[in-house]
């Protein structure tokens, strides 16, 4: 394998590789390479420090008889990279395994539409559900098995008793007692446990509502319906390659997008005033010669009324007495008429250039909403998938320039600018009426200074999840160990496994936590010679859970899927099986159903690429 790039995710691909005895070839040219030489040369991982976008640096590495290629590169560039090095090894090797990352979705389905086997992944689309998860303490991971709805469900022990007699046939995946480290990883169905003991099952949903268990999670409150929200207003909308007069109605139609109700309300009741006075002036006044005004000249006499010109062309004072107090209302009319959406339209353009202002404004009353700090490619993910499920969303963001302002204005989002450390910030986006926060910056720094300033403005009673995205896994453990935040997500740790298993050819279906623990949803299809065929499931790993199976395909159709298959049944060649468990125990029996065979490619490095060389 070589894998492009060494940041916190190329480092836990790295490690998961090593640990399953794969050769692992790295190549990187940033700070990470030094940091962590001394690492990969105990390991006995060769490491490349050079550029792998340049010609000639991967055939340096062995490209030639590569079995995949992984593409994670980080930066600013990072995504530039990934794209180049994947053509680059595509054009090369077409046979090769590439697996890069890649948050263009454009460029993405392009780059997937290659014949060649490998795989295209989003890193803020694969960890996105478990942030949401952990913003909305949900309960219920809900997961799709050959074709049918699973779930895996959080509860607590009613009362003393084995997990059969508690749930049934549900599978239980995990089993927390008084603390943490007391966890038991997919424990026995015989195995006893206490009242109080947080326990996640797994099974469909007939399953879970036949044990009697709850899978709603609580909505917070919601804005009124009148709360006045961001505008969705892009100023960029109006320019472009489009022609003046199509450039022009872009940007009335956006303006009256943006606007106030209050604006549109004044402009109609001016349009209207103008409207009646221009009819009443063409039918009541009258010339000297006794002749009608037209109603060019009319609506002429009626603006100039109103905006109280007074050119002296046209007059009131020779007109009988009605049109005279029509005159008098209409000029007393057009003052307020005039002066109102003046004064709308000017503070919707002070509002838009103060763009700070109209995101507190906007926030000003939310209640229960769920707060998102950093609007990057991971934070603007979490952002449409909680609006997709009906909550309540404020951003806080940094960059008032942020490329991705113009998705949360057309979800009408509020966005508050500034210092997500600071109190009043904070204040701004009504943090202290929160459900949830989630700090989502690329800085890990920022992440855990933002997270210890939201709690301290956060009510302890309140019970609201600080939810915070860090890199590397161990950081991650070590700040919700000694900080007490009980939802730090470590991204590298969620994302990894898929780019192993894609790397490594398995098929990783999906990843959520489980009592702290990443845990993998895998398909396996038992391979004829594998180390996997005729063994009998109890004899699996036992940190691993068969969730269903599906028998080799008879002449007469697919066959059904098996749930709960039995503790005694043997795997056989063709069975197609669905298992869950911790990441590195279950990519372990994924690789097992691999039947062995002869080494695809070279299993040493290049001479010049041997461990401890650089």
């Amino acid at each position: 394998m070589v894998v492009c790039g060494l940041g916190g995710l190329g480092w836990r691909i790295v490690e998961q590789l090593h640990r399953r005895d794969v050769p692992v070839v790295v190549v990187d040219d940033t700070h990470a390479a030094a940091r962590t030489e001394r690492t990969l040369a105990a390991w006995g991982v060769p490491l490349l420090t050079a550029d792998a976008s340049l010609p000639g640096t991967l055939e340096a590495v062995g490209l030639a008889g590569a079995r995949a290629v992984v593409c994670v590169e980080g930066g600013d560039a990072g995504e530039l990279r990934n794209l180049h090095i994947a053509l680059h090894v595509r054009d090369r090797r077409p046979d090769v395994r590439v697996v890069t990352a890649l948050g263009n979705a454009a460029i993405g389905r392009a780059v997937a539409a290659d014949p060649g086997p490998g795989a295209v992944l989003d890193v803020a689309a694969l960890v996105t559900p478990a942030l949401v998860e952990a913003c909305l303490q949900s309960p219920v991971h809900a997961l799709e098995i050959g074709g049918q709805r699973f779930v895996a469900v959080a509860t607590t022990a009613p009362a003393p008793a084995s997990l059969r007699e508690l749930y049934g046939d549900l599978a239980p995946l995990a089993v927390t007692g008084g603390s943490p480290s007391s966890t038991r990883v997919c424990p026995g169905r015989d195995e006893r446990v206490d009242a109080g003991d947080l326990v996640t099952v797994l099974g469909d949903d007939p399953e879970i509502a036949a044990a009697g268990i709850d899978t709603t999670a609580p909505v917070p409150g919601r804005r009124r319906e009148t709360t006045r929200r961001g505008g969705g207003y892009d100023p960029d909308a109006a320019r472009g390659s489009a022609g003046p007069l199509a450039r022009a109605l872009a940007a009335v139609l956006a303006v009256g997008r943006e606007s106030d109700r209050g604006l549109r309300w004044a402009i109609a009741a001016l349009a209207g005033l103008l409207l009646l006075s221009t009819a009443v002036i063409a039918v009541g006044y009258r010339y000297p010669d006794g002749a009608r005004m037209s109603l060019v000249d009319a609506l002429y006499f009626t603006v100039e009324a109103v905006a109280t010109v007074g050119f002296g062309d046209y007059s009131f004072a020779g007109q009988s007495p009605w049109l005279r107090v029509w005159a008098i209302f209409l000029m007393l009319a057009g003052v307020a008429a005039t002066a109102i959406p003046i004064a709308f339209f000017t503070d919707m353009l002070i509002s838009r250039r103060l763009s700070a202002t109209a995101g507190r404004r906007a926030a000003s009353a939310s209640v229960g909403h769920v707060v998102i700090v950093g609007l990057g490619a991971v934070g603007v993910s979490v952002m449409e998938a909680l609006v997709a499920r009906g909550r309540d969303v404020v951003v806080v963001e940094a960059d008032p320039g942020n490329r991705h302002l113009p998705r949360a204005r057309a979800l009408r989002v509020p966005v508050v600018f500034g210092d997500a450390t600071t109190p009043t910030v904070l204040g701004d986006a009504r943090v202290p009426r929160a459900a949830a926060v989630a700090v989502l910056t690329s800085d890990d720094m920022a992440n855990i200074e933002t997270g210890l300033a939201v709690r301290d403005l956060l009510d302890p009673a309140a019970a609201a999840p600080v939810v915070l995205r860090l890199f590397d896994r161990e950081l991650a453990r070590t700040v919700a160990r000694r900080f007490g935040f009980d939802t730090v997500r470590s991204i590298a740790e969620l994302a990894a496994p898929w780019f192993v298993g894609a790397a490594l050819g398995l098929d990783v279906l999906g990843t959520f936590p489980v009592h702290g623990q990443a845990f993998l949803l895998g398909r396996l299809r038992v391979e004829r010679g594998s180390a996997l065929d005729g063994l009998a499931m109890r004899d699996l790993s036992a940190r691993t859970r068969v969730v269903a199976l599906r028998r080799v395909t008879d002449p007469r159709g697919r066959a059904p899927l098996e749930h709960p298959p039995r503790r005694d049944t043997r795997f056989t060649a063709g069975d197609e099986a669905f298992l869950v468990g911790p990441d590195s125990e279950l990519l372990e029996v994924l690789g097992h159903s691999r039947a062995s065979g002869p080494p695809e490619g070279p299993t040493q490095a290049p001479a010049a690429l041997r461990p401890g060389t650089r």
